[in-house]
């Protein structure tokens, strides 16, 4: 992608955010600290903010078993983030966060106040076959820090995780997509071919807003 075309999607988002859903292992951190990093903005993971929550206060212990967060503890741990100072002036790439049906009316609210209103939601569409390949091959590998992500050491947690995804997740990707704000990408590709089809897809998807 060229850079004009990279300049148009930067303008057109300016301080907003771009929201990222996809089952575990699809690849949303991976997305969403390329399009910081392109876009001069800020990476923002729920489930970091909620460990390094849990490994101070001691509060949270459902992480470790593959469950979402209690929609409580989400808005009052997760959602003041967006009003950091560290954030202001820049747009946010925001890896699953408002996971649960009922919190996109919370997180769009909170956003909208930080100024950093959501432009768009992305989904990285992978199979769940594909996706116990990837847990496999992470495990065998060590891809994956021990410390931050021991949820995925087991098998019993990446299918609790699925299926909170399945059950809790989608009707907030329904909602996003009901809103126009969805751009479903396929992550049945290489990391390269991920980024490349989000660009050109978020270049379409910023051409329509802005005519």
């Amino acid at each position: 992608m060229d850079n004009e075309q990279l300049t148009t999607i930067k303008t057109w988002l300016g301080t907003g955010s771009i929201n990222l859903f996809g089952l575990p292992f699809a690849g949303k951190d991976t997305v969403g600290i390329q399009l910081a990093q392109i876009f001069g903005g800020k990476f923002l993971s729920s489930g970091m903010i909620l460990r390094e929550h849990e490994r101070e206060n001691k509060e949270i212990r459902v992480l470790d078993r593959g469950f979402l967060v209690p929609s409580n503890d989400f808005r009052e741990i997760v959602l003041p983030y967006f009003a950091s100072q560290n954030l202001a002036g820049f747009p946010l790439f925001l890896s699953s966060i408002g996971r649960w049906d009922g919190e996109q009316y919370d997180v769009m609210a909170a956003l909208e106040a930080s100024s950093h209103i959501m432009k768009a939601a992305l989904l990285l569409n992978v199979s769940e076959n594909e996706i116990r390949n990837r847990w496999e091959t992470a495990k065998n590998l060590g891809d994956r820090s021990e410390e931050t992500r021991i949820d995925d050491r087991k098998i019993e947690v990446l299918e609790t995780r699925i299926n909170e995804f399945t059950k809790k997740t989608m009707p907030v990707v329904e909602f996003y997509k009901n809103q126009g704000l969805l751009i479903p990408i396929s992550a049945h590709q290489t990391r390269e071919a991920v980024l490349a089809e989000t660009l050109k897809k978020l270049h379409a998807f910023a051409v329509g807003r802005s005519s």
